[in-house]
């Protein structure tokens, strides 16, 4: 049987957080919840959510929240077992919240999610294979079958290598 989490609309969870009757879990990954977050949310990342310890008062509405609700909803179980009582989820996810025109806190200068970073290099690296290729030499094409191969790998084993050395580039480095 799946769990479900009874969906709010941002104005709905406004209402209820103002009130002080909710608390808000962001279960992005800390460097998304670094770029930008709903005010007053609690960084609850989904990749350690059975390890941590969610602490919430009785009668509090937990209201689970990402950027899009498709994480929620992936997750909808896992997240409705942390909780007792019903569940909640910000429909929409801090994309709808900032639709509405409501509050987000956002820090420019912490950078891009590893993930994004992956996909903008891979992306490049597979267009310059390919552009090579035609240009210069076909063996070229290789660097874009190496970085294929590479995303199909981290697919498989959720072990990405190209995110273990972008997190190693200067801008991911914690700043003091």
């Amino acid at each position: 049987m799946t769990a479900i989490l009874h969906k709010l609309s941002p104005q709905d969870v406004q209402g209820r957080l103002a009130t002080g009757r909710a608390v808000l879990v962001d279960i992005r990954e800390p460097d998304e919840f670094a770029r930008a977050h709903i005010p007053s949310a609690l960084s609850q990342p989904l990749s350690v959510l059975e390890r941590a310890h969610l602490t919430v008062d009785p009668g509090t509405d937990v209201i689970f929240t990402c950027r899009t609700g498709m994480r929620t909803a992936g997750a909808c179980d896992r997240l409705a077992a942390r909780v007792e009582g019903e569940a909640y989820v910000l429909d929409g996810g801090l994309e709808a919240w900032a639709k509405a025109g409501l509050p987000i806190e956002q820090n420019r200068r912490a950078p891009l999610e590893i993930n994004r970073q992956v996909q903008m290099t891979a992306g490049l690296l597979i267009l310059t294979g390919v552009a090579l290729g035609f240009a210069v030499a076909p063996a070229w094409f290789g660097l874009s079958a190496f970085v294929g191969a590479g995303l199909t790998f981290a697919g498989v084993t959720g072990t990405c290598g190209m995110a273990r050395l972008l997190m190693l580039a200067p801008w991911n480095r914690a700043r003091a």
